[in-house]
């Protein structure tokens, strides 16, 4: 028989999201879907699914290879599943994910910015609204 595990915990146990009550919201909401259709967190997922995760904006794409119940390291948990997310979606998540999550983006060791930069950047703030 094929081993089968609640879609909330495999999100959560793969390192998707940090917790199982994010996982399990993000089900609620609709974030999470099989196809066509949206999953409930109780749904049981089967090796070969191919769902759909939607968070911060972004649409990811994961095939169960494994599915595992319990919190792995990240090295393992890379082996439960298969990245099927196309190449621009992956491109607009790393490029916003290296900008700092949305934030103004500052290099290594720059440290804060200093009171006459932080006039300038709210200048340009207000310049843009």
């Amino acid at each position: 028989m094929a081993k089968k595990v609640r879609v909330d915990k495999w999100l959560w146990s793969i390192r998707v999201f940090k917790t199982r009550t994010q996982a399990t919201a993000a089900c609620k909401k609709g974030h999470v879907s099989l196809g066509d259709s949206i999953l409930k967190p109780s749904y049981l997922l089967v090796e070969g699914d191919v769902i759909t995760a939607r968070k911060e904006g972004f649409n990811r794409v994961y095939k169960v290879i494994q599915p595992i119940s319990k919190r792995v390291g990240a090295k393992i948990a890379v082996d439960c599943y298969e990245e099927l997310t196309p190449k621009e979606e992956l491109q607009k998540y790393e490029s916003w994910f290296l900008a700092g999550k949305g934030n103004e983006y500052r290099s290594k060791g720059e440290g804060r910015p200093t009171k006459k930069e932080r006039r300038e950047i709210d200048e340009f703030k207000d310049f843009e609204s």
